[in-house]
């Protein structure tokens, strides 16, 4: 019983780990305001330096150099009734988050790019430290994830590829209040801050023909371990993509296509999360001083529930982990209803923004509690706004 308790605590740590912006699962849908003004896209369209961790190929849009730098203020909306069947209810207390990005890129010759950036890729949780509903155990969970890479891309007649070494930092803290040893006494557990640092790496093609562009990507899992924690083994899951964009007068369409390997990524896996593919589109229109976009992500959410079982192991393990998918962190958002804009300032100075919705989604999973059978319930909504300034010299 303490192994399967145990098992569902790494649930919860797993579930509030990689979540910083509107989300994919619990990956945001793009870094930098250009992106995600558009849904996310990006693989197969040049955002200038922005592109560094979309498509490192694409940085070699950039005329002379180019920085860019900015943040997210993320705002999520969750709830759960933590098992009571509707009868009590409460908020996540974890309603805000802001995230950082700096995006530097730079031609130095006519062949060869390279940059460097800084960007906070996770960032929330949730926090139910002050519910007096059982179910959600007072539970907090807190993970923060940044990056730092140093895109190296190289051109010719068309074609780039590119290969970005990767320095992942991740901040790890979970505390909650559970019947541990089955006494009937709610114990408060806690490890406390644990930190990890571990190298991964994106590759990234482009081959750009007249008014079409193509492009794929391919981001590696980066294995994080988080000593003292119930998880030391908690994955960022490699991601792969293809993406294309055309341009046809002052408009430009764009079209991604992604799959999230969580099947595959500690941690994940273990809780039964699915593969994600992540279809994005995006619009803009450029009228020199200024420009306009819209864009549409959807992915199905890579969580399911788990049968409770014919036996009392099954019947616990399939509870607690439902309890800890829908109360660490619900990933359970699936559509993205982006806008954005850019306004330049000046040759050389330009301001982006954009502004993310993602509707609230409900899912209702059976568990078994002390009172018998019965279901919990979470709500999630998402709104992100990211702002961005840019500068060519």
């Amino acid at each position: 019983m303490k192994k399967t308790i145990k098992l569902a605590v790494v649930a919860a740590l797993a579930l509030g780990a990689t979540s910083a912006f509107a989300t994919n699962g619990s990956n945001m849908i793009a870094t930098g305001a250009k992106a995600t003004g558009m849904g996310g896209t990006g693989i197969g369209l040049t955002h200038g330096a922005e592109s560094a961790l979309v498509n490192p190929a694409l940085i070699t849009s950039v005329k002379d150099n180019e920085i860019s730098f900015g943040g997210t203020i993320f705002m999520p909306k969750v709830s759960t009734d933590g098992g009571s069947a509707g009868m009590m209810s409460d908020d996540s207390d974890a309603n805000m988050n802001v995230i950082p990005e700096v995006s530097i890129a730079s031609k130095v010759n006519d062949h060869f790019y390279m940059g460097i950036g800084m960007w906070g890729t996770a960032g929330m949780g949730t926090d139910y430290r002050d519910s007096v509903n059982p179910g959600a155990m007072n539970m907090v969970t807190n993970l923060q994830l940044m990056q730092f890479a140093v895109p190296l891309a190289y051109t010719t007649g068309g074609f780039s590829v590119a290969a970005t070494p990767i320095l992942q930092y991740g901040s790890l803290d979970m505390n909650f209040n559970t019947d541990m040893n089955g006494d009937g006494t709610a114990e408060a557990y806690g490890a406390g801050v644990s930190q990890s640092l571990k190298f991964g790496y994106n590759l990234g093609v482009a081959y750009k023909m007249s008014n079409l562009t193509l492009g794929a990507t391919y981001a590696s899992k980066i294995d994080m371990k988080y000593k003292g924690q119930y998880v030391e083994d908690l994955s960022t899951p490699a991601t792969m993509g293809v993406g294309a964009s055309y341009v046809f007068g002052a408009s430009t369409v764009a079209l991604d296509y992604k799959q999230i390997k969580w099947e595959d990524a500690k941690g994940y896996k273990d809780f039964g999360w699915k593969n994600q593919s992540v279809i994005a589109l995006g619009y803009e229109y450029n009228a020199k001083a200024w420009a306009a976009r819209l864009g549409y992500n959807y992915s199905k959410s890579p969580i399911e529930e788990m049968a409770l079982g014919a036996t009392p192991q099954s019947m616990m393990q399939g509870t607690m982990t439902n309890m800890f998918n829908l109360v660490g962190f619900p990933a359970i958002v699936q559509s993205h209803i982006t806008v954005g804009g850019s306004y330049n300032m000046s040759e050389k100075v330009s301001i982006d923004l954009a502004y993310v919705i993602s509707p609230e989604v409900s899912e209702k999973y059976d568990v078994m509690t002390s009172m018998g059978a019965s279901t919990i319930e979470t709500k999630h909504s998402q709104s992100a706004l990211s702002a961005q300034l840019n500068y060519k010299f």
